[in-house]
């Protein structure tokens, strides 16, 4: 007999029993990756206790950021406890990153199947802790993941040359540019069929200045208010409307403008948008919003120390790009007509006066225009503008009926 068998209580023999492994044959699989179905997702815990021990009373989520699709979230919230488990695809271990892949074993053991699934992205979670509603939505965004089209990706692309850079690069990076704006002549065509679809208002243009020299954009004397006195739709011609949308876009996508891209004019009145209830008037107001951010650019871009001094980079749309080259460059220079100066700058600041209701603080645009609010002054007058004190500050107003200041000429003093 065994002399260590008396030792044995029955329990033991019977623990011995239950640890019994039972082996079989099993064959593997592969999963292989299907575009059409979404791999599974991997989370842990570094602590002992598991949120997913009744699952049932869990609930799980997976988050993913409206612009940067890249970051996700899995939330686990357990119910009955005062905290959440939090991953991310961006922190902690997962952003550091590693040489080796993830995959997950399943096991069927009535067909003897080993099923080996890989992991999306080839990253775990390592779900820590954190007190409920610290920074996670309990619902997903209403709003739907925004994707960067090319475009806005070639911008991008063209401000970190204009930030890191080589000269050559930078050199290369102006070429395309003038370029993308330059080619495409059937955007010529088309500008020239919305500007010849236009129907002229014959006894407001009859009315209108016949001052060449001024150069100011459409108006009409006899207007008896300041909404009349300026012809919005001469300026902004119905076709253009579709192409200057993409500040109402940002916003019903709830986004700010980025001051980088966008003049501190259009950005500081992006509020009066958020505000505003009609819906009509709230797309007319993100049009000329945009049209003059457009303005700006352009004059910004073609001005003599060329597009280098330009803060803004976002390029208008063809269609508008080759309707300014026509009204303001100087085909032989390449660059903006002396002559034709004083005409962007009037188109500029009759959209301000529309934006403001007719009574503007033009300190913003002075900036974006370059210039100081002392030489943007004799432009406002130019226009029939005068000005009032209001809080400490100087306002642009436009009085009715419009008039427009008389052109002195200097006299000639003969010798004596």
């Amino acid at each position: 007999m065994d002399p260590e068998a008396h030792l044995q209580s029955p329990k033991s023999k019977e623990k011995k029993k239950k640890h019994k492994v039972k082996y079989f044959d099993a064959s593997i699989k592969m999963v292989k990756k299907n575009p059409q179905k979404n791999l599974p997702i991997l989370g842990y815990t570094a602590s002992g206790f598991d949120p997913f021990l009744n699952p049932e009373s869990n609930n799980i989520g997976l988050y993913r950021h409206q612009e940067k699709e890249k970051r996700v979230e899995l939330v686990v919230k357990p119910k009955g406890f005062e905290v959440d488990y939090v991953g991310t695809s961006y922190s902690g271990e997962t952003a550091i990153g590693g040489m080796g892949s993830c995959g997950l074993l399943v096991l069927n053991k009535k067909t003897q199947l080993l099923n080996f699934v890989p992991v999306t992205a080839n990253k775990t979670f390592r779900l820590l802790p954190l007190a409920r509603a610290s920074q996670i939505s309990d619902k997903e965004p209403a709003t739907p993941t925004i994707i960067e089209s090319a475009e806005v990706k070639r911008q991008k692309e063209y401000e970190l040359t204009d930030l890191y850079g080589t000269k050559d690069a930078k050199k290369k990076k102006n070429k395309a540019m003038k370029l993308r704006m330059n080619q495409d002549t059937g955007d010529a065509e088309e500008v020239d069929q919305i500007i010849e679809e236009e129907k002229m208002d014959n006894a407001a243009l009859a009315s209108s200045s016949s001052d060449t020299t001024r150069d100011v954009p459409p108006h009409n004397l006899s207007a008896t208010t300041p909404e009349e006195a300026y012809l919005l739709d001469k300026i902004i011609l119905k076709g253009e409307w579709d192409y200057v949308n993409d500040v109402l876009e940002l916003l019903q996508a709830g986004q700010e403008l980025k001051p980088d891209i966008y003049p501190s004019f259009v950005c500081n009145r992006f509020h009066k948008l958020v505000l505003s209830k009609d819906e009509a008037k709230k797309r007319k107001l993100a049009g000329i919003l945009s049209y003059i951010s457009h303005l700006v650019n352009f004059k910004n871009w073609n001005s003599l120390d060329g597009s280098s001094s330009s803060k803004h980079r976002k390029p208008p749309p063809r269609i508008l790009s080759q309707k300014f080259t026509k009204m303001f460059i100087d085909s032989d220079k390449n660059r903006l007509a002396d002559d034709k100066i004083g005409s962007l700058i009037g188109y500029v600041l009759v959209l301000t006066l529309f934006v403001d209701e007719f009574e503007t603080d033009f300190t913003d645009i002075s900036k974006d225009l370059k210039m100081s609010t002392l030489t943007i002054r004799p432009y406002f007058e130019n226009l029939g503008c005068r000005f009032k004190r209001q809080k400490n500050v100087t306002l642009a107003t436009l009085p009715i009926p419009l008039t427009f200041p008389t052109i002195r000429k200097k006299r000639r003093r003969g010798n004596k």
